[in-house]
């Protein structure tokens, strides 16, 4: 791992923040952690592979990661602002399901090159997955479906409260 690869990592982390502390439900407190993710991706999906079971293991990815997102989203509290806007505050189990997504995939990142890389070759061969090409894009994805999850859910509840009188 590179010291750009913890900055990515520790950023994409490190927006559990403004979750914990709340914020209100604008489109640019919207789509950061989108834009986050969007632009990790862009640094690092250099190829999509789609050989063997990549697929496969991608469809693991956005499952695994679109069930963290919806539960984060789930567990997120929202009230109405005195303005009417829609004010979201992450608990502890929808900041440590955020946590949890995004430091399982920099966990994984650390230990594939540091030790670990012959387990991943072992398990990539045995089913099929063929290389780290095919992983990058899975944890991306996941990381991906995780934050569209979240978001998903939270602005349709935000909606309901915001329009609730």
């Amino acid at each position: 791992m590179t010291t750009t690869d913890y900055v990515i990592s520790a950023t994409l982390i490190l927006l559990v923040i403004p979750q914990i502390r709340g914020v209100r439900q604008t489109l640019h407190n919207t789509l950061l952690p989108l834009v986050a993710v969007a632009a990790a991706a862009a640094y690092y999906l250099k190829s999509f592979p789609t050989q063997g079971h990549d697929l496969r293991l991608d469809v693991v990815g956005v499952v695994v990661g679109a069930v963290l997102g919806i539960t984060c989203g789930a567990s997120t509290r929202l009230s109405r602002a005195s303005d009417g806007t829609a004010f979201a505050r992450a608990g502890i189990l929808a900041a440590l399901l955020w946590i949890v997504g995004m430091a399982s995939r920099a966990g994984f990142e650390y230990w594939a090159s540091h030790g670990g890389s012959g387990s991943v070759a072992r398990f990539s061969q045995d089913n099929l997955i063929t290389g780290s090409a095919a992983w990058t894009a899975a944890l991306l994805l996941m990381a991906l479906a995780q934050v569209l999850g979240r978001l998903t859910v939270i602005r349709v509840r935000s909606t309901r409260v915001a329009t609730a009188s």
